[in-house]
């Protein structure tokens, strides 16, 4: 059966058989399991039950599945991870923020800096979605400076005491575990804190105008005391959780390939259907050529991931080549999200169509996990070796 989906330069030639049958089951699940709750799910702010999507994302393999074999997981390539992301954001950007945060935050730390007892323990739960995590990075003041965490963990006894709060955490009131970042004296290494631990609040946030179909919410750790082996015991410094965020930043970069499809998608079918004038306004100059430019940007960035994804699986691609994918890709996201949004008119903003929620969610996307300034930065350092982050 041939792809159904935005191929203009048959890159599916370039795709093994099992990166495409690996897409058609998360298609097929999609299609049948979620794509339709995830209107209502937005428009009421009810996230999506992951209890109950998880455990069956799970058994197909879709959690985590670049994650060796040994420890539950599929052990696929990064490109079939890519493909599922890219499937999954057709879709609604939150669930594959579930995606991208369970294999590339939660897991990845686990399997990279993680003991050998935590890998057993945890990475085979996480992988079958009977156990749900979330990454405590961000807080309410700091962001993008990682460097300037005010999350501390004060070793006392055989306990680490940790106090701190982060913010914006996909999943954080049904996670769990945790895998929280904080300063010691050895400097930013990533703790392990299991849900009902006394001293950790999980608390969902609402009236959110974008990721609405998904958790999104706060830890807040008051004396929360974990026992020594809840230190992922490799974690060392800043760049520990920025190798976390790379490999969801490398999902992100598939993610918005999905979301743009989507806006294309619906916004080439409603033209061909739409008429005015007594003619579709698929007929008219303008409409084809904003349909033309989605396409053209949509090719670009398959091509930019798929080869990023080789890369990825050959262990050689650099921190500035995943922000080149997240930045560009995303972008591509939010222009198609808002073209599509433009050409379906008044319908534009009716949450029966598909563009305007998506429009809103890429908003979120855009901005989390290295906003676009931070990645032209990222890209910017390392093409002049002048790093322009900061004013000394």
């Amino acid at each position: 059966m041939g792809y159904s989906g935005v191929d203009y330069y048959n890159i599916d030639d370039l795709l093994s058989d099992e990166e495409k049958m690996t897409r058609e089951l998360v298609r097929d699940f999609l299609n049948s399991e979620v794509k339709p709750l995830v209107a209502g799910a937005f428009h009421k702010e009810e996230p999506l039950n992951m209890e109950r999507l998880a455990p069956k994302m799970g058994k197909l393999g879709l959690i985590g599945p670049f994650i060796p074999k040994e420890y539950g997981a599929a052990g696929t390539s990064y490109v079939t991870f890519g493909l599922i992301c890219q499937e999954v954001e057709r879709v609604d950007s939150a669930l594959r923020s579930f995606m991208a945060v369970s294999a590339g935050l939660v897991m990845y730390p686990i399997w990279k800096y993680g003991s050998e007892e935590q890998k057993k323990k945890w990475l085979p739960l996480l992988a079958s979605g009977n156990k749900i995590g979330c990454f405590g990075l961000t807080e309410p003041n700091i962001g993008s400076d990682v460097a300037s965490l005010e999350t501390v963990a004060r070793k006392q006894g055989n306990q680490w005491i940790i106090n701190g709060a982060k913010q914006w955490i996909s999943e954080a009131s049904i996670a769990d575990i945790a895998v929280v970042w904080a300063k010691t004296d050895e400097g930013i290494r990533g703790f392990l804190v299991e849900r009902g631990t006394k001293g950790m609040t999980q608390v969902a946030m609402v009236h959110k105008g974008s990721m609405r179909a998904g958790d999104v919410g706060e830890l807040i750790l008051a004396d929360c005391a974990v026992p020594l082996d809840s230190l992922l015991p490799k974690s060392d410094g800043t760049k520990s959780p920025l190798s976390c965020l790379n490999q969801a930043r490398y999902g992100i970069s598939w993610g918005g390939i999905g979301a743009a499809i989507d806006c294309y998608e619906t916004a080439l079918n409603y033209a061909k259907e739409r008429k005015q004038f007594r003619a579709p306004i698929a007929s008219y100059q303008l409409v084809q050529e904003k349909l033309v430019t989605m396409l053209i940007e949509i090719t670009k960035a398959q091509l930019l991931s798929l080869r990023l994804g080789r890369l990825m699986d050959e262990g050689r691609a650099s921190p500035a080549q995943i922000s080149m994918g997240k930045k560009n890709n995303m972008a591509i996201a939010r222009m198609c999200a808002r073209t599509a949004r433009e050409l379906l008119g008044a319908n534009g903003i009716s949450l029966e169509y598909s563009p305007i929620r998506h429009m809103a969610n890429i908003e979120s996307v855009y901005t989390y996990e290295g906003t676009d300034d931070m990645h032209t930065l990222i890209i910017g350092a390392d093409i002049t070796g002048i790093p322009a982050f900061g004013r000394r």
